[in-house]
């Protein structure tokens, strides 16, 4: 397998520390033995052209904005992006469920 880089970027609140934690479990089950990074430099989010957290990018393209899916929906975000088939598995932060969105941070649920 092709080595690539995830990175899960977000302001460090319950739902971008949640992404993290679900994308490692879910790289390690696609046996992907890479290090999925955690930032908390929300000016690398704007130089993405992305206006909400948390984002889940791959080999520095965002893939995964706004929303915390559940494990399948990430396996399939994630195996899509590494192999280029995108069928637009990613969901917009417009697209937010109620569970979704974030608790306990600053953003009032639109991070």
């Amino acid at each position: 397998m092709k080595t690539i880089k995830i990175e899960v970027i977000g302001s460090g609140c319950k739902k971008c520390r949640a992404l993290f934690e679900l994308t490692k479990e879910v790289a390690q089950g696609l046996g992907i033995t890479n290090e999925v990074e955690y930032s908390t430099d929300v000016t690398r989010i704007a130089t993405m052209g992305v206006m909400s957290s948390p984002v889940l990018a791959i080999d520095g393209k965002p893939v995964l904005t706004g929303v915390l899916p559940d494990k399948e929906k990430l396996k399939t975000i994630i195996s899509e992006s590494i192999s280029g088939d995108s069928k637009g598995a990613n969901k917009t932060s417009k697209q937010k469920t109620e569970e979704e969105k974030c608790e306990g941070c600053k953003c009032g649920g639109n991070c």
